[in-house]
């Protein structure tokens, strides 16, 4: 297995308790058996030539044959990875600005006064995009609206999520609160019950 991650704050070490390099370790790498030389994080730390370092990091991926399974979540304004609204639907792994809603979400999760990351380095829409089959999971009433605009809203780069819809093969993974804005809620229960009926019959 071959692991590329999604995104990393600009200016946080590796070794910082928010990066995404210390989640990855510490609630994914270090449980699993693969070669620390297979996982793939964008480096916070960079200084200099960000554009040389992103293509880079997108010509890593296609030298990997490309990403099998993307694994998202989704922002409050909409966004997946850092691709905040107004993003490019074709943009590639680049050094994104966040919004000041991205910056407040974040601050709980550091200490008082600490200075909170205002750029990410971030996978692009088109680069998203590229992937075999996307999943991405929500959960929770703040999430509602961004979900339903998502799955439901018109595709627009104000909604970055809204791309997904035009991806082949996208799995959503949410639970109530997270769906509870959406219009056509029942039918899609219908489709899943309908679904697992037509599989569960032989085939001839």
């Amino acid at each position: 297995m071959t692991t590329f991650n999604l995104d990393e704050y600009l200016g946080i070490a590796p070794d910082h308790p928010q990066s995404f390099h210390f989640f990855m370790r510490e609630n994914f790498f270090h449980h699993i058996n693969i070669q620390p030389a297979r996982t793939h994080i964008p480096d916070g730390m960079i200084t200099g030539d960000y554009e040389e370092y992103c293509a880079s990091y997108e010509q890593e991926i296609r030298e990997a044959g490309g990403i099998d399974l993307q694994i998202l979540g989704i922002g409050r304004n909409g966004h997946i990875g850092f691709n905040e609204p107004a993003s490019s639907l074709a943009s590639r792994t680049r050094l994104k600005v966040l919004t000041s809603e991205t910056i407040e979400d974040n601050r709980k999760a550091f200490i008082p006064g600490e200075k909170i990351p205002e750029c990410a380095i971030t996978m692009g829409i088109g680069t998203i995009q590229d992937a075999r089959r996307i999943l991405i999971l929500a959960s929770g009433e703040t999430k509602a609206e961004a979900v339903a605009q998502a799955i439901e809203g018109p595709i627009t780069a104000s909604v970055t999520a809204s791309s997904l819809q035009l991806h082949p093969d996208v799995t959503f993974i949410i639970d109530e609160q997270a769906a509870s804005r959406l219009k056509h809620k029942q039918y899609y229960r219908r489709v899943m019950e309908m679904t697992a009926l037509l599989d569960e019959k032989p085939q001839r």
